[in-house]
């Protein structure tokens, strides 16, 4: 009787023994992988998304940088999103931004607005609201008058859906 319960023992500590081995493998395994990424401007964008940017920029090539994208990364009512977009670039009158466009990638119109600008400004930026439909991409997008383009993005998350 004490050889079952010695081999019922030692069988229950083996299959214990066991079972913490790979719990400990799958935690450090998780603890390395790397962390999920806000997806970058390209990934993941709708094809409509991509059609309105063929349209407006033609191949122009949109580069990362010199945007600078201020909105809440949770909006709690996405009828009245605030957004704030201002550039470094210079606005003198041989280089200057002469357009801002947004664009919302899951809005009925992804094309937000486009807010046409004049070295006369002395600095570009625009603050606004948007609404949102749902959870989406926003990007900002700059347009030197050398037809450069730079942006920036955000995922934006809604609880409220804005758009009909």
């Amino acid at each position: 009787m004490e050889d079952e319960r010695s081999n019922t023992r030692r069988a229950f500590l083996r299959a214990a023994a066991v079972g913490i081995a790979v719990l400990v493998v799958g935690v450090r395994d998780a603890l390395a992988a790397p962390a999920p990424r806000d997806p970058g401007p390209g990934d993941d964008m709708p094809d409509a998304a991509k059609k309105v940017l063929r349209e407006r920029f033609g191949a122009r090539q949109i580069k990362d940088g010199h945007v600078s994208l201020d909105l809440p990364e949770v909006a709690p009512d996405s009828r009245e999103v605030p957004v704030f977009i201002e550039t470094d670039l210079p606005m003198e009158p041989d280089r200057y931004v002469k357009a801002i466009h947004l664009v919302v990638d899951h809005n009925p119109d992804i094309y937000v607005a486009g807010f046409q600008l004049t070295p006369a400004l002395g600095k570009a930026s625009i603050d606004t609201r948007i609404k949102m439909r749902r959870s989406s991409q926003v990007r900002a997008i700059v347009e030197t008058n050398t037809g450069e383009l730079w942006w920036a993005h955000k995922l934006v998350y809604t609880t409220l859906n804005g758009c009909v």
